[in-house]
């Protein structure tokens, strides 16, 4: 390199190129008719093409610099009749302007492109394609515009897959299909690398119809075709045709599936839960050697999280040979998924414990999974602690998780706090303390939180609307969830989930209206499951409706045969009309039909160790030192005069 850069600015050719060019107050540039006869030698210029080049790719800031300034002090020969020395010319100012593109000085770069003599297509791609991939797409479309209307050059495919690249999100829709309409135009669209853009961008941009008429309409398909419409399937949840295409591709033999293509595939079985699929592609990649890679890996962990093989997703994870943030993340969100929250927490603590890098995702999950019903909150507060050190209490998916530990744990002031502290809030921040209020009782406060949620141009999802039944159950407001189930369907245009329904079920009992609650059910526009004759049946066990409480506890018995539900909740009605004998019927029917009533189980935190009990409890090892304490309270409350109710 230091051997070739003196000659770029050795004094025979100074003199050579301060002759070659002068500069013309009505064109870019003129040339002197004496040197039209100099044989054009494109050794210099190659040199200073590789150097260039060189300094992009190892971020040398200051060679470039200096190479600059010798563009400008000597700039390229340029030899009328020579159309190799306008190559040549437009290769070392393609050059020029790419280092800045690539290195992000975008300001620098647009300098060096005004002041360009010479400017062709590569030209405005390379402007273009830096300030897109700096996430600046108004500038990068208003320069592809004006590429457009400058008469002078005019776009080719790399202008187009760059445009495309850049497009997602249903925003984008219609710049795609202007890039489609010109690619058609231009008969672009018979390049592979098009039709795979358009292809890819028209699903990020959510129009699959479109998206696949671009791929069976293409006369050639490579793998980063199929790739493309397989992958694009699976991530906008299309993941029954995702795995049929992808059965298609493969069965077909006249295109090899790359690594992309069985990372798409395994997304899509784990969209299906289909275990038996997955595992045949897990066996492909094994066979392939790749079933090592990261990627592949936390693909696998997920899938079989998601079909309930937990201990083949832990396998997975035991014998990685590494592993990073994100499988770490699958496999806790796995074992949480499977029922084992306390063991993700479990993993968690392990991992920091160890020095394993930890990300804002991670955190984000943990906080996902915290196990309320078996750890206290002293371990939110060291996770909060934690999150502090890290600095990760700006991170929103973080701040959000927290909100929602403190407020399950009843710490519903310190959610406030971090909702207020918050810098930057999103719909799940909103959500979070709309729930958080509605949680922990405070239904008007929660009302008031969606007002002002609107009121900052946030708009709600069906999550919030679910908060918001859940708080319109505890205030009493039953008339005001029904508004809020009509506003959630005709202003927002969002189908009710069967969570919704049972929260209105919910809502009417709590509020008295048993039957109008069963007048609901009865026309819903679904088949009501498990949750909605659950409600139905608790508001009967408030308010004693024996014969509504029993056509509730025969629907949830079909529903879950297996349940102890429907026969507990009876028996209690029964007991508490005083009606023994339908009891004791209900209690035996149970016990016939192989049911067992889940135990109860109480626990309590001493030192960082979890205490559990149950009803008579005789395994614990100071059992004996717990009843003795009983006893003794037992006595005290005999003598303040407490009579038992039984």
């Amino acid at each position: 390199m230091t051997a070739i850069f003196p000659k770029l600015l050795s004094p025979p050719l100074r003199s050579l190129l301060l002759h070659s060019w002068r500069f013309s107050s009505t064109l870019p540039l003129s040339f002197s008719p004496k040197f039209s006869d100099i044989n054009f030698s494109p050794t210099i210029e190659s040199n200073l093409v590789l150097l260039l080049t060189s300094c992009a790719k190892e971020s040398n800031f200051r060679l470039r610099s200096c190479l600059h300034a010798s563009i400008i002090k000597s700039p390229p020969l340029v030899f009328l009749g020579y159309p190799l020395s306008h190559r040549s010319a437009n290769l070392i100012y393609n050059c020029l302007l790419s280092t800045y593109c690539k290195s992000g000085e975008l300001e620098s770069a647009v300098k060096v492109f005004d002041d360009l003599p010479l400017k062709d297509t590569v030209s405005w791609n390379s402007l273009i394609s830096g300030f897109l991939k700096r996430g600046n797409f108004h500038l990068g479309f208003g320069y592809f515009k004006s590429m457009l209307s400058s008469g002078i050059c005019s776009f080719d495919q790399a202008s187009l897959t760059s445009m495309l690249s850049a497009c997602g999100g249903i925003e984008s829709l219609e710049i795609v299909k202007m890039m489609h309409g010109l690619a058609v135009l231009s008969g672009y669209d018979d390049e592979v690398t098009v039709g795979n853009a358009l292809t890819t961008s028209y699903f990020r941009c959510h129009s699959f119809d479109s998206g696949m008429r671009v791929f069976h309409e293409m006369a050639d398909r490579n793998v980063v075709s199929w790739t493309a419409a397989i992958s694009g399937l699976a991530q906008n949840e299309f993941y029954g045709e995702s795995l049929n295409l992808f059965v298609e591709m493969h069965g077909g033999g006249m295109v090899t599936p790359n690594f992309l293509t069985y990372l798409s595939a395994l997304s899509a079985c784990s969209g299906l839960q289909a275990l038996k699929e997955g595992a045949q592609i897990h066996g492909l990649v094994c066979k392939l050697g790749i079933q090592s890679d990261l990627c592949i890996e936390s693909a696998l962990m997920d899938l079989y999280s998601k079909c309930g093989s937990v201990e083949d997703a832990w396998q997975i994870f035991e014998y990685a040979k590494v592993f990073d943030e994100v499988s770490v993340t699958v496999i806790l969100m796995g074992l949480a998924q499977n029922g084992f929250e306390e063991e993700a927490v479990q993993l968690f603590v392990k991992m920091v414990k160890a020095g394993n890098n930890v990300d804002p995702n991670m955190i984000s999950a943990v906080l996902g999974v915290f196990p309320f019903d078996t750890t206290s909150q002293g371990l939110g507060v060291q996770i909060h602690s934690f999150v502090i050190k890290k600095g990760f209490a700006s991170n929103v998916f973080v701040s959000n998780g927290l909100i929602n530990v403190y407020s399950k744990c009843g710490e519903l002031e310190q959610s406030v706090k971090l909702f207020n502290q918050m810098p930057r809030k999103n719909h799940v921040s909103w959500n979070s303390m709309i729930a958080a209020f509605a949680r922990n009782g405070d239904g008007s406060k929660a009302l008031e939180f969606y007002e002002e949620m609107k009121l900052n141009d946030v708009g709600p999802t069906d999550v919030t609307f679910l908060s918001l039944l859940h708080a319109c159950s505890h205030v009493g407001l039953p008339h005001k969830g029904m508004e809020f189930l009509e506003c959630m369907k005709k202003s927002y245009g969002m189908v009710p989930r069967m969570e919704h329904y049972a929260c209105i079920v919910d809502m009417l009992g709590r509020a008295g209206l048993v039957k109008e609650a069963k007048d609901f059910i009865e026309v819903l526009p679904v088949k009501p499951d498990v949750l909605v004759w659950q409600s139905l049946l608790g508001a009967c066990s408030i308010y004693g409706d024996i014969e509504t409480g029993q056509y509730a506890a025969d629907r949830l018995a079909e529903c879950a045969p297996d349940s102890p539900v429907p026969f507990v909740s009876m028996a209690n009605i029964y007991s508490s009309k005083g009606r023994w004998k339908e009891r004791a019927k209900t209690i035996k029917k149970m016990k016939e039909n192989g049911i067992a009533k889940e135990t109860g189980i109480s626990w309590i935190e001493i030192e960082k160790k979890i205490h559990s009990f149950v009803v008579a409890d005789e395994m614990h090892a100071r059992g004996g030192d717990i009843y003795g304490v009983l006893m003794e309270l037992f006595g005290h409350m005999r003598d303040e005069g407490y009579v038992a109710d039984i």
